[in-house]
């Protein structure tokens, strides 16, 4: 099993701004933990991060027929993006939105996510360990989904 895993703007300062709300690891670290605990499950997977909307829209689209399933934390983009809501839909790839915090326990606007009714679900505030379970479920469903 492939999966893309996208992050959006801002997470490419992971570790260095608010790390009482994000921790204290780096991009890179998060990228190897979460990829060390995947391959262990057999699910392979590609980092992107872009803090440009159309960049993330063409990483969408470009993975049509490459991966299984998508595992996308678009950041501030959760609130404002209806190009990333639209590429979801048209592409037609499994995908489960992830959180680095708990956007339930923050400011009012951060409730609010126009992608969350297009994708399989929602993982929010383990820290970077909402990734890997965010692609446990996406995998757990994909299973089920091809019985």
């Amino acid at each position: 099993m492939k999966f893309l895993v996208i992050n959006g703007p801002n997470l490419n300062l992971l570790g260095k701004r608010e790390r009482d709300v994000y921790g204290s690891l780096s991009y890179r670290e998060l990228e190897e933990k979460v990829t060390a605990h995947l391959e262990r499950e057999g699910i392979e997977c590609e980092f992107f991060q872009s803090n440009s909307e159309g960049e993330i829209v063409e990483a969408i689209q470009s993975a049509a027929g490459k991966v299984d399933g998508i595992v996308i934390n678009p950041a501030a983009y959760t609130h404002t993006s209806i190009a990333i809501r639209d590429a979801l839909l048209g592409t037609g790839i499994p995908a489960v939105e992830v959180h680095i915090s708990n956007v339930y326990a923050r400011e009012d606007f951060r409730r609010k996510s126009l992608i969350e009714d297009v994708v399989v679900g929602k993982v929010c505030g383990f820290g970077w360990f909402s990734y890997v379970l965010g692609a446990r479920g996406l995998a757990q469903h994909l299973s089920e989904e091809r019985k």
